[in-house]
């Protein structure tokens, strides 16, 4: 019997928001990538929340942008309603957050990776890696056809092993009943990787003609909206938006619950995976915070073309009959009707520490990993994972060296460096809380960090470089042109200040030290600087920002230096912990399952304490390198 044989650079396995990055990032980069998922219909789909951004997420889909990828130019078009959270606290947790057309998102990116040079979108389940000598040498599909490639992105998200479950009904299908990938996890097993077990859920979605919206609280976007995208036009994007709705269950919605806990498939004991700590079900929510009397519901759009309407946080896998009780307890879902139920959906995915920070696996040369395979959730998470994996793929294909977003670069940094460091026994969650150095990585600066990084590897145009050099020009030359004004404290002075609700002067100061006060800023102090020029709003917003916030951004450069002292002392390949005399047993463990490249992710690594980080620098200061 013949099969196909076929050459590429790279082979990308998945489709979704991670391999659709890698994808493109590889493919614009000059590398030949075919791009394999089970069903056309998975491009890019939203199973659970039909959204993009929100609290650090918006972040990670603004660093995705900057370093030249595709999501966040995707949803600007395809945005139903957007909003800027937090707004009412400091630029460093500001999040962008938009409800998508889901449909549409899911064309409109089909329709950018089957236009783009280079690439190759294919329908195939991709059931086989093939390793040679540590080294991957391509993929085998089901039906036996062979793709070589110089290097393979695994992003198979929910879809490995996938089963779906509400009560006691189990089926073995992927997200919305597509096809699950049942055939990969045995050969990644045959070859070394270790594999877990995760679960995630998502809501009924109901129809919109049988809901009652006047006992809902209307949800509605920002007046001005603000793009994702760096390359979007601003005036190009306002548009009538979509309502959302804000609802609540109550103690009949817990009561029905609580009497039905024992037929859900969490409590039964079938599901076998372990769910997301931060998006827990209805039923968790019910149980772990008993003394809620309830819970807050968001009813969104799931898109233009359709009536459903997405329950977001009431997630379940509560039985069938249940779900039509519990969902009619709440107010304005008194005669909801189900469109599809909710369900809980377990999969296989990697432990994640196999993983160098370039998302490559440690133990096969080539094989690179993105998205929840690396056992993250969420669709920025896997974005941002892709983008890094596509480009380092393409780096390792054209010989040259990867790249490797560190902590105090970007959350994408953030993001990688737990998931390789850390034991991630739940599915991860980005959350800004988790970002140490989070006033340096706002959403607002992301262009200003890591557009450079997306110039050097091929992804950012000359035009685009070149932009973002004169903004940052601009910025610097607005910065000192103000730190130079000093203004008198004379009555016209203080007659400005006393209409913007501020103290009186006593005597001279900068105007950058003014702009400092809390209750002023850049464009509120603009009637004291007469020989202002005109500046975009983003430079503006950043000559605010780095003024306003001079102090702490200094304080915050300082921790980033030391920390940078610990990430550039390295450690070597071939050290034997077991040689680390004085160095606890756990530690020792540790770093040696974990292999880390530097001072700094040993550090970082539970179960290595402070006091075994001194043990290990003491030894390597008369470690001889010459073995190396």
């Amino acid at each position: 019997m013949t099969y196909i044989e076929e050459n590429y650079d790279i082979v990308v396995v998945g489709a979704g928001h991670a391999g659709c990055e890698a994808a493109l990032a590889a493919a614009r980069m000059g590398l030949s990538v075919i791009l394999f998922t089970v069903s056309m219909d998975s491009v890019a789909m939203m199973p659970c929340n039909p959204s993009i951004g929100g609290s650090s997420k918006g972040h990670l889909v603004r660093e995705v942008d900057a370093l030249g990828g595709e999501m966040g130019k995707n949803i600007d078009k395809t945005f139903l309603q957007s909003k800027m959270l937090n707004r009412s606290k400091g630029p460093a947790v500001h999040s962008l957050r938009a409800q998508a057309d889901k449909q549409m998102y899911s064309l409109e990116m089909r329709k950018t990776l089957q236009s783009t040079d280079n690439l190759t979108l294919r329908q195939a389940e991709v059931s086989e890696i093939l390793v040679e000598d540590k080294k991957i040498i391509g993929v085998k599909t089901f039906s036996g056809a062979a793709y070589f490639a110089k290097a393979v992105v695994l992003c198979t998200g929910t879809y490995l092993n996938a089963r779906c479950l509400y009560g006691d009904v189990i089926e073995h299908t992927g997200p919305n009943g597509l096809k699950a990938a049942n055939h990969l996890t045995d050969s990644l097993i045959a070859n070394g990787i270790k594999m877990q077990r995760f679960k995630t859920g998502t809501p009924a979605r109901i129809d919109k003609r049988s809901m009652d919206f006047s006992k809902m609280v209307e949800q509605n976007g920002d007046e001005r909206i603000v793009p994702f995208s760096f390359t979007t036009d601003p005036d190009s994007i306002q548009k009538e938006q979509v309502k959302c709705y804000l609802t609540y269950t109550n103690e009949m919605t817990h009561e029905i619950i609580r009497k039905h806990l024992d037929e859900s498939p969490i409590y039964a004991g079938i599901i076998e995976g372990t769910g997301p700590r931060y998006c827990p079900s209805i039923e968790d929510k019910v149980v772990k915070f008993a003394d809620k009397d309830r819970h807050q519901l968001f009813i969104e759009p799931e898109g233009l073309s359709t009536n459903e309407m997405y329950i977001s946080g009431m997630s379940s896998s509560m039985p069938e009959f249940v779900q039509h009780q519990m969902y009619r307890t709440v107010a304005g879902l008194e005669n909801a009707k189900i469109v599809r139920n909710a369900y809980a959906i377990e999969y296989d995915c990697i432990e994640a520490n196999q993983l160098l920070p370039t998302l490559e696996f440690k133990a096969i040369s080539g094989l690179f990993a993105g998205g929840q395979f690396n056992g993250s959730s969420g669709y920025e998470e896997a974005a941002a994972q892709g983008i890094i994996a596509g480009i380092n793929a393409a780096l390792s294909v054209k010989g040259e060296e990867q790249i490797v977003i560190d902590r105090s670069q970007g959350y994408i940094g953030v993001l990688i460096d737990d998931l390789v460091t850390k034991e991630n026994r739940e599915p991860y969650r980005m959350m800004t809380s988790r970002a140490e150095y989070r006033l340096l990585l706002r959403q607002d600066n992301a262009d200003l960090r890591l557009t450079p990084v997306g110039y050097r590897v091929g992804l950012i145009d000359e035009d685009r470089y070149q932009k973002l050099l004169k903004k940052q020009e601009q910025i610097q030359n607005e910065i000192d042109r103000i730190k130079k004004i000093i203004l008198g404290a004379n009555e016209e002075v203080n007659t400005i200040l006393d209409a913007l609700g501020s103290a009186r002067l006593d005597t001279g100061v900068s105007l950058s030290d003014l702009m400092k006060r809390p209750e002023l800023s850049y464009e509120l102090l603009s009637e004291l600087d007469g020989n202002r020029p005109p500046l975009p709003e983003d430079v503006k917003e950043q000559v605010n920002i780095q003024i306003k916030y001079e102090g702490y951004i200094e304080r915050q450069e300082k921790q980033v230096e030391r920390f940078k002292k610990l990430e550039r002392k390295n450690i070597p390949s071939g050290i034997n912990y077991d040689d680390v005399s004085s160095l606890r047993l756990e530690a020792r463990q540790k770093l040696s399952q974990l292999r880390p490249l530097n001072i700094g992710q040993a550090s970082r690594i539970s179960g290595v304490s402070p006091a075994d980080i001194s043990v290990l620098l003491v030894y390597l200061e008369s470690y001889d390198y010459s073995e190396e």
